[in-house]
């Protein structure tokens, strides 16, 4: 990371089409010291607003410059024909760019589809922008092959859409001045990539606590029994009832047998003169 100074607050641009609300949420939550505005900004000028610190990331539409810029791919969206309720394509469920050969096709100079080759027919000139066009769908002169999200952007009661399967698509990303990788971009694409908050970069886990002593019924902790010696015994084998083991029979009384109660041995008796 090169940013180590953390802003009081994030700037995140976006463009038409894309819905930020998700994330706006989760950082609000996660982040509720650190507030997030939104900058609304159009296609073209995205990379634009990005390179001149116009705002800390952003959610656009690739391509960008790679040489500045970081992006991380997000989702690729379904490309849409916009037309008239009544136009002959509303009657089946999607189209090729085949099918519009013979239509007049509208270009808007916002046009965030990246074409080889324009198909059908070219108006007499270009709309401004999309929601020029889609006005002018509405007229009568003209189809528009769009991202789905911007025909339901501009939806109209009477207008509808149908997915192109062989048209350019569109690719959302996030993007970010390369030499400004922060914390709090950082943070967002945590975000973004939908890390929860105890996998998000930098947090560690809480070290493993050492395991208490293991107790018995009584609640004192057990302990391992000194070695040589029997649990279940009071002490040394053969000492648990009297001590010592008797001594030979008739030892307890006066000694060996024949002696006197005295304990001493008498003398021969004397003769008389």
């Amino acid at each position: 990371m090169t940013g180590s100074d953390v802003s009081p607050s994030f700037r995140l641009a976006y463009v038409p089409g894309v819905t930020p609300t998700k994330w706006v949420r989760i950082w609000n939550e996660r982040l509720p010291g650190v507030p997030l505005t939104l900058v609304a900004t159009p296609a073209g000028e995205a990379s634009d607003v990005l390179r001149d610190r116009g705002a800390d990331a952003g959610l656009v539409r690739l391509p960008v410059d790679r040489t500045v810029l970081s992006a991380i791919p997000l989702y690729v969206e379904t490309t849409v024909v916009v037309i008239p309720k009544d136009h002959v394509v509303a009657a089946v469920d999607e189209v090729s760019l085949e099918d519009l050969a013979d239509e007049t096709v509208l270009h808007p100079l916002d046009d965030t589809l990246v074409w080889e080759q324009l198909p059908g027919e070219p108006a007499f000139e270009r709309p401004e922008t999309t929601a020029d066009a889609v006005e002018l769908v509405a007229a009568g002169i003209g189809v528009l092959v769009v991202p789905q999200s911007l025909a339901r952007l501009h939806h109209r009661k009477d207008l509808t859409y149908r997915p192109v399967t062989d048209a350019p698509e569109s690719q959302v990303a996030l993007s970010w001045p390369e030499d400004e990788t922060t914390d709090l971009v950082e943070e967002f694409i945590g975000i973004v990539r939908g890390r929860t908050v105890n996998s998000s970069r930098g947090r560690t886990a809480t070290p493993p606590q050492p395991k208490a002593a293991r107790t018995d019924k009584s609640g004192a902790a057990r302990q391992k029994p000194a070695a040589g010696k029997n649990p279940r015994s009071g002490g040394a084998k053969g000492g648990a009832k009297g001590g010592t083991k008797p001594g030979p029979k008739g030892a307890a009384k006066g000694g060996p047998k024949g002696g006197s109660k005295g304990g001493a041995k008498r003398g021969k008796p004397r003769r008389r003169p």
